[in-house]
């Protein structure tokens, strides 16, 4: 079986992910390089895990997870199902069956809350993870006088956690945000979409889902 560490030990991926990275780093957007690779792998991994799914299936969420962003290589526009289009036949190189592909391609193609939907188990822990990642260390920008409000408000997020509460089934994304930096408004406004996108993922796999911001329940 096709595992992480064969995704992560190729060198095509491993090419395509740090052109991405370096290309979105060129049109300003924050860091979506390795760092935030592993940790969407780990976080959709996790979610599974807890909530009791088969570690095969947990397994291929850290697979996608690790390679949603891929697509950025080609362009921002459309990346989820671009994504997918590129790793297919490098999934199906190392030897992943097709009914495994299927499942990683689908999570990848619908991690987008512009477009997409949770169409698995497997896309469902992929969007949690990927949109739960807001955290100072992903600001590219060195200056703050310039900073955007995504920025500014990436950079006022000094802890961002995912707990699984599995026997209550219910999904908290916890996060610690400097408010003297950015307003929770600020938050908000450029994140509602995203926190909307989580809960249907929570949904999806039967739980709740709960936001709270420095240690204050949101949702």
């Amino acid at each position: 079986m096709v595992t992480l560490e064969d995704v992560k030990r190729n060198a095509e991926i491993h090419a395509l992910l740090r052109a991405a990275d370096e290309q979105l780093g060129v049109l300003g957007y924050t860091e979506h390089g390795y760092r935030h690779a592993n940790l969407v792998a780990h976080i959709a991994e996790n979610v599974l895990r807890r909530l009791g799914y088969p570690d095969r299936r947990a397994q291929l969420a850290a697979i996608a997870g690790y390679l949603h962003d891929i697509g950025n290589v080609v362009t921002r526009t459309n990346h989820g199902p671009t994504g997918a289009v590129l790793v297919f036949p490098i999934l199906r190189q190392l030897g992943m069956p097709a009914e495994e592909l299927a499942v990683v391609v689908g999570a990848i193609g619908n991690h987008e809350e512009d477009h997409g939907s949770p169409v698995s188990e497997v896309s469902a822990a992929v969007i949690i993870a990927d949109k739960s990642d807001v955290h100072r260390s992903r600001v590219r920008n060195p200056n703050p006088t310039t900073f955007d409000i995504h920025d500014r408000v990436n950079y006022a997020a000094t802890h961002s956690f995912v707990r699984v509460d599995s026997e209550n089934r219910r999904i908290t994304l916890e996060l610690t945000i400097d408010t003297e930096i950015a307003s929770i408004m600020d938050y908000f406004e450029i994140f509602l979409s995203r926190m909307l996108f989580i809960r249907r993922a929570a949904e999806y796999l039967q739980c709740a889902f709960t936001l709270t911001i420095n240690g204050q329940r949101i949702l």
